[in-house]
């Protein structure tokens, strides 16, 4: 669900999870996008010229191949640059980073391949006539400012929020546990999206009504103990025994105090 904005300016999107707690993405607006744009093309134009510099030589002897190598190399580069960077930065190329957005998929979940192939794939006909107007468009009419890619590959833009890494999380009196290797190592195989769920509930959880963070720790506290293969402690709650879990993944403090002041995005919401 998307909450009606100027689509020039930030806007929001709304996920409901299955344990009915919505969480709130900003939506980028067009302003942003269309800067951290100008940033990636200029790097792909200098990765453009940088590579015809290098051709130069060879083209010089085939003047008539040399416009319509130059324009596929342009989409080669292009199209590179976007599906490999996204993939690979989870839904953020150079520009986007420095913008704090980031690509995303409708449900709030990160981005793979396929997606950032589709939606980078699609920019010819976004950028149509000239300078996105069709993409441009597209956002302008769309409630989640979706151009015409985002739509075929069901992502958003957003802007993500920097958070503090907390050196702890309101567990003090389980030491023992979290001394426990056995805990601790299988805290650690949780896969990047478990992570990335149990933080993010972990850091919003105050945003949340009462209501809606009980349900949600209840499904969490649920799955850890099958994803863990171990019973959550009698004295637990359900909220407790996840940021316990949380907890374990968090750098030592010999860590933390050598990244004082590092931050981290939040994760997407499940």
């Amino acid at each position: 669900m998307t909450s009606p904005n100027a689509p020039l300016l930030d806007g929001s999107h709304n996920v409901l999870t299955p344990e009915y707690v919505e969480f709130r993405f900003t939506l980028a607006g067009l302003c942003s996008r269309f800067l951290a744009w100008g940033v990636d093309t200029l790097i792909v134009g200098v990765g453009c010229s940088a590579i015809l510099l290098g051709l130069n030589m060879a083209l010089a002897f085939f003047p008539g191949f040399a416009s319509a190598l130059s324009i596929v190399i342009y989409f080669l580069v292009d199209w590179g640059y976007g599906i490999t960077l996204e993939t690979v930065w989870s839904g953020q190329t150079v520009g986007k980073r420095l913008l704090s957005l980031r690509v995303i998929q409708e449900s709030g979940v990160r981005i793979g391949f396929y997606h950032a192939a589709l939606r980078n794939l699609a920019r010819p006909v976004d950028r149509l006539p000239f300078l996105y107007l069709v993409g441009g468009v597209s956002a302008l009419l769309s409630g989640s400012h979706q151009r015409l890619g985002d739509m075929l590959a069901g992502t958003i833009v957003v802007r993500e929020r920097r958070l503090k890494v907390p050196s702890a999380l309101g567990v003090p009196a389980e030491e023992g546990l979290l001394a426990d290797s056995l805990f601790v190592s299988r805290a650690k195989k949780l896969t990047t999206e478990e992570r990335d769920v149990l933080f993010s509930a972990a850091l919003r959880r105050d945003e949340l009504s009462l209501e809606a963070r009980l349900r949600l720790f209840a499904a969490l506290g649920a799955r850890l103990q099958d994803v863990l293969a171990m019973d959550k402690p009698a004295h637990l709650s359900d909220e407790k025994w996840a940021l316990l879990v949380a907890t374990a993944l968090l750098p030592s403090p010999s860590a933390r105090g050598r990244g004082a002041g590092a931050r981290m995005r939040p994760p997407a919401a499940p």
